[in-house]
């Protein structure tokens, strides 16, 4: 049996036979507030790993269609504009290779799996990382895990063994994996209702005012970058209602240590709220933290900076801790991670900055 659940990273990608002998294989709406823009350029910057020679020959080829009609490479998408990418072959399924990847089990029993995911492994197969994922160390590891499924940018669909919820690539931590299909429906549940206590740790620039915090504004794809996302109002039609909570655990001048408690559960929320603020995570190359944003200007601190970035090559960001309710017994459970090396290395760098501050 196949489950559904929102996923943070995919989208809605079609995958129905449209005409005779062509086959879907991207479908995207284009958002209300999306400026006009040559239909070559938009899908290039939609779609990962392609280039406008092939998008452009494909459009003369008849394979890119817009509400329902092939047009040319120079044609300007306008909000709600429907884009369809056919080709003459089906969408192949992904097959989940089973690969004998160490990974680090906290906990397990008949029901659950809790894994400490390391820093750099992708959670699941996707374009261009389709080996050496969690995913693919789960399928060596377990037989008939409940499955959920997901679509793909070049691929209609992928199921993904066991998995429940997923964190970033680069960020590290706590993640739950479904061994049951009872399991899986009422963990799933759980991150529905909110219900579940997920709790990060993040450095972020800057030296925040209050030691504690509540940052709510919808999260959603940027409307000129869609490997990125933003900030919108809350009162407003774009992004998803989203809520994250933090507290102040150490400071250092010029950067801060907070923990973070999810109210809800978006695509790059935390890094994306503490941008939002002025605060963007520390070597967050995505959002703008992986400059020096505060500090002095000498040779002495550039150094100190380029270090730590070179300890902790990726946002510092850590899933910590997880509360869940267990899907069998009924009992709380909760469990804690260790922050990673890369991470705490940086962090001593910054005690021991902040305490003789000897590079002012």
């Amino acid at each position: 049996m196949n489950y559904s659940f929102e996923d943070e990273e995919s989208e809605d990608l079609g995958g129905d036979e449209i005409i005779k002998d062509l086959y879907e294989h991207h479908n995207i709406k284009v958002d209300k507030g999306q400026e006009m823009m040559r239909i070559d350029k938009f899908i290039n910057i939609r779609i990962p790993n392609t280039t406008r020679t092939k998008i452009q020959n494909s459009c003369d080829a008849g394979s890119i269609l817009v509400n329902g009609k092939a047009v040319k490479s120079n044609y300007k998408i306008k909000p709600f504009d429907e884009i369809s990418i056919v080709l003459s072959v089906p969408p192949r399924d992904v097959e989940i290779v089973p690969e004998n990847i160490p990974i680090n089990i906290v906990y397990e029993d008949d029901y659950i799996v809790i894994v400490n995911k390391e820093p750099g492994m992708v959670v699941h197969p996707g374009y261009g990382n389709y080996r050496g994922t969690l995913v693919n160390a789960l399928a060596y590891r377990f037989q008939n895990l409940p499955t959920t499924t997901t679509k793909l940018n070049n691929d209609v669909k992928m199921e993904r063994p066991g998995l429940v919820h997923r964190i970033d690539k680069n960020t590290s931590g706590i993640v739950i994996i479904a061994k049951t299909e009872m399991s899986m429906v009422k963990l799933a549940k759980e991150f529905f209702d909110r219900t579940m206590d997920r709790k990060y740790v993040a450095l972020v620039w800057g030296n925040l005012k209050e030691d504690a915090g509540t940052i709510t504004g919808n999260v959603g794809r940027n409307l000129k970058n869609r490997k990125v996302m933003d900030v919108f109002p809350i009162d407003s039609e774009l992004g998803k209602h989203a809520v994250t909570h933090y507290k102040v655990l150490e400071r250092f001048g010029y950067v801060t240590l907070v923990e973070c408690k999810l109210e809800t559960g978006r695509t790059h929320q935390i890094r994306v709220h503490f941008k939002s603020i002025g605060h963007p995570l520390f070597n967050d190359n995505e959002y703008g933290g992986d400059i020096i944003l505060k500090g002095v200007n000498s040779g002495n601190y550039k150094k100190f900076i380029q270090n730590c970035f070179e300890l902790l090559p990726r946002q510092a960001l850590h899933a910590k801790t997880l509360g869940i309710t267990h899907p069998n017994t009924g009992e709380k459970l909760f469990f804690d991670s260790e922050i990673p090396k890369d991470m705490e290395a940086v962090l001593i760098k910054w005690r021991r900055f902040s305490q003789d501050k000897t590079l002012d």
